[in-house]
């Protein structure tokens, strides 16, 4: 079974509040654990793709992280809103078949199912009032008046009345499920904004392309990556590598072997060799270039993705007039990687390629 990673953001989400009842949550607060949103990042991504082998697996992880099977039943309900019936009905196949084949020996928590809406719910209502708050104005679609009624009282309403799952948690699986579908970028912008106005911290919205990362989504990662534009940590000087690259870096280590390393104005590393991993590249935030030996150099902007082969001389930094941050982790890892690193690109090499 494939590992899901945990992402070292622990201080920005809420311990899980399973044991509770549902109608004492904060609903614009994720109700996840670290572990358990990074879980549910990838469910969702891997939901939106249709990908029911990586699905199952994501699914495993999240009931180990003590995700209850009501909050991801839910979850893969609600996005049937955004991936069609089809795909959302797959998926909860795939978690019906999980279900039915428990073991004794297997810990899974049923959860506790939405409250009951009370008798005089008015579906539309609550929509529009919860609509709002997610776009941050009144909308209202008049070119198509029953899909503006079908947003306000079915899917902002009847779907996201229901509090097994909070408006924030709710967001966080759209935007992971969004950010796997090719096309639909006005849409992932829109929701990026909305899990803003639900509670969605930048931190957390971070956590979604690490996780997405964490759990070999890259395209994916990148795509959401593209559309952020927040600010993301610096992390500490870069000590320990420094002897390997011309100016200041600095790093933001997390969990699964995913780093964010950040280069000031014209700080690059040495040319080097990945032997025995494949090297992913994600630029976050800023300008830059990668470069392969006898190559053109990439620009890197955010949402760029760079798959580094294995064996491969190149180098990786910032552009001439701008900071430059990218997540790097390794994949294809086999026993005894190293890291091969040779010569500095000197200036005449670097300022080659900025002119």
């Amino acid at each position: 079974m494939r590992k899901i990673f945990t992402l070292a953001l622990a201080a920005f989400m809420l311990a899980a509040c399973t044991t509770k009842q549902s109608n004492t949550k904060d609903m614009n607060q994720l109700s996840f654990t670290t572990e358990q949103a990074t879980c549910m990042s990838a469910i969702a991504c891997n939901e939106a793709k249709g990908d029911l082998v990586a699905l199952e697996s994501a699914i495993h992880g999240g009931l180990e992280a003590e995700l209850t099977v009501s909050q991801i039943k839910e979850a893969l309900s609600q996005l049937y809103a955004y991936t069609g019936f089809p795909r959302s009905l797959n998926a909860l196949g795939v978690l019906q078949k999980i279900v039915n084949g428990k073991s004794s020996n297997d810990k899974w928590e049923e959860g506790i199912e939405a409250s009951p809406l009370p008798s005089d719910f008015d579906a539309l209502k609550e929509g529009t009032r919860i609509q709002t708050q997610l776009t941050g104005k009144p909308f209202n679609y008049e070119f198509a008046p029953a899909t503006d009624y079908y947003l306000k009282a079915h899917l902002f309403g009847d779907i996201f009345a229901r509090d097994n799952l909070t408006y924030a948690d709710r967001e966080l699986v759209t935007v992971s499920a969004l950010s796997g579908l090719q096309g639909v970028e006005p849409q992932l912008k829109a929701h990026i904004a909305g899990a803003r106005n639900m509670g969605v911290t930048e931190e957390q919205l971070q956590g979604i392309v690490v996780a997405l990362a964490a759990n070999g989504l890259l395209d994916e990662a990148g795509r959401l990556a593209g559309l952020l534009e927040t600010e993301w940590p610096q992390g500490k000087p870069n000590d320990a590598y420094a002897q390997y690259f011309v100016g200041q870096s600095f790093l933001q280590p997390y969990y699964g072997g995913v780093a964010n390393v950040t280069f000031e104005p014209r700080c690059r590393n040495n040319w080097h060799v990945h032997h025995g991993a494949v090297q992913v590249l994600i630029c976050v935030s800023g300008k830059g270039w990668y470069q392969e030996w006898n190559k053109p150099a990439v620009p890197l902007t955010p949402g760029t993705v760079i798959a580094i082969p294995e064996g491969v001389k190149h180098w990786h930094g910032a552009a001439a007039d701008s900071w430059m941050q990218h997540l790097a982790i390794h994949t294809q890892e086999q026993p005894g990687a190293t890291n091969e690193w040779l010569e500095p690109v000197n200036d005449r090499q670097y300022d080659t390629v900025n002119e």
